[in-house]
């Protein structure tokens, strides 16, 4: 069972910049995909960004130019450097892996994801 571990998380003002890491207990070279999903309170999970193993990213209109997903295979790790943040940006960011490949879009849609970590908060407000 795949173990992952979000940080990074915080309060930021508008505008400002803040990068999520995401620390798997298994290699992530070769692995299918991976994501970064968010939730606000009273909302349903919304994928955010996703990286696969050939290298391909995905992003949610709302976050693109704004936001870059990446990983470090020698350091099993996922980040996503956020800048310009937005108020409506604020929700609980989770990473998420899976085994297999997925195209562009389908790699933004929680369900096909089976091993998340356990969430990292950030807030957007002045």
């Amino acid at each position: 069972q795949v173990q992952l571990v979000e940080s990074g998380g915080g309060s930021v003002q508008p505008g400002g910049s803040l990068r999520l890491s995401c620390v798997s207990s298994v290699n992530t070279y070769n692995r299918g995909c991976m994501g970064w999903f968010r939730q606000a309170p009273g909302k349903g999970r919304e994928g955010v960004a996703g990286i696969c193993s050939d290298g391909s990213t995905s992003y949610v209109d709302s976050v693109k130019g704004r936001f870059t997903i990446s990983q470090d295979n020698a350091k099993n790790t996922l980040y996503l450097q956020m800048s310009s943040l937005k108020p409506e940006d604020t929700a609980t960011y989770y990473c998420a892996a899976r085994d297999g490949y997925a195209d562009s879009r389908s790699r933004l849609i929680p369900q096909i994801y089976n091993a998340w970590g356990q969430g990292t908060q950030v807030t957007v407000s002045s």
